[in-house]
């Protein structure tokens, strides 16, 4: 029998959390607030921090599937910014970069 590999499980949510989570500590603005790019690295920094504090109240509200979609925008503004080149991230395990 196959594994079922659509299913948003505890230790899935987790190990993204985790992920999601260190890549918010390691993160570094990469523009000088004179920039006007320093905005737009501000505005990412905030909708990621904000859409992983709702990926938290959805996980203890047991909505894995809100959750998983939540820590996936967050860390879409964090790969963003580093593509952009407004955040800082070498760590490939964490941020695509290239």
């Amino acid at each position: 029998m196959s594994e079922i590999k659509n299913v948003i499980t505890v230790e899935k949510l987790e190990k993204y959390f985790k992920i999601t989570r260190e890549a918010l500590e390691k993160l570094e603005i990469a523009v000088d607030e004179r920039s006007h790019l320093y905005v737009v690295a501000k505005d990412f920094l905030t909708m990621a921090k904000s859409y992983f504090q709702d990926a938290e109240y959805y996980y203890k509200k047991g909505d894995y599937v809100t959750a998983f979609a939540a820590l996936n925008y967050a860390h879409g503004f964090i790969d963003a910014g580093v593509r952009l080149g407004v955040f800082r991230g070498e760590d490939n395990r964490l941020f695509a970069f290239g």
